[in-house]
């Protein structure tokens, strides 16, 4: 037994200095994707509304800030990321919009259980920086529809595409430039909803 012993004890004591010696983890620095888009009061509308989290690309469903240096290429800003993966942020920075709007007041998530009259969801295509020559945008790319709850039929769809300018690089400036993206998107998306559900027949 102390035979044993004597044999484990120099191989756990190299593998705590090994764990001692590898690289750390940079830190990562956390964003959130701000709004500035005012508080209304809208003629509320009677319908009700589930906002759902768009299906996306498996780059895009995580909290990578992406970047599309060059062409087809798609990369990350180092150490830095976002509060939730993209297409979580969306979804929530859209609930967000019909709450600041004031129209739509019965909402719900694809995350609870609720019927609801109509649902809003779709394709994130892309939500990244993109290089073109010197110049630098943010571009959000939706393709959003809108389904009736009663019987899952698509009563209305149509692509969104926001480009906001980025007159930096660093990341704090990007993260801006992606909050009045977001701002921009919400005010189309909010309006064209609206104007769906008050033609549309909800069953």
């Amino acid at each position: 037994m102390k035979r044993a012993y004597l044999m484990i004890a120099p191989v756990a004591l190299a593998l705590l200095s090994a764990c001692s010696i590898l690289p750390k983890p940079d830190p990562s620095d956390v964003y959130r994707l701000v709004s500035t888009q005012p508080t209304t009061q809208g003629t509320p509308v009677s319908w009700s509304l589930r906002v759902a989290k768009p299906q996306t690309s498996e780059f895009l469903d995580s909290p990578r800030i992406a970047v599309v240096p060059d062409g087809n290429l798609i990369s990350s800003y180092a150490n830095s990321r976002w509060s939730d993966p993209a297409p979580v942020l969306l979804r929530n920075r859209l609930l967000d919009g019909f709450q600041r709007d004031g129209r739509v007041t019965l909402l719900s998530t694809d995350e609870t259980n609720l019927q609801a009259d109509y649902e809003l969801g779709g394709q994130l295509q892309a939500f990244q920086s993109e290089y073109r020559g010197g110049a630098v945008d943010v571009v959000i790319r939706l393709d959003a529809r809108l389904v009736r709850g009663s019987d899952q039929r698509i009563i209305a769809s149509r692509r969104f595409e926001v480009r906001q300018p980025v007159g930096d690089t660093k990341v704090p400036v990007v993260v801006a430039a992606f909050g009045k993206a977001g701002d921009q998107l919400n005010k189309q998306v909010v309006d064209w909803v609206v104007a769906q559900g008050n033609t549309a027949p909800r069953r």
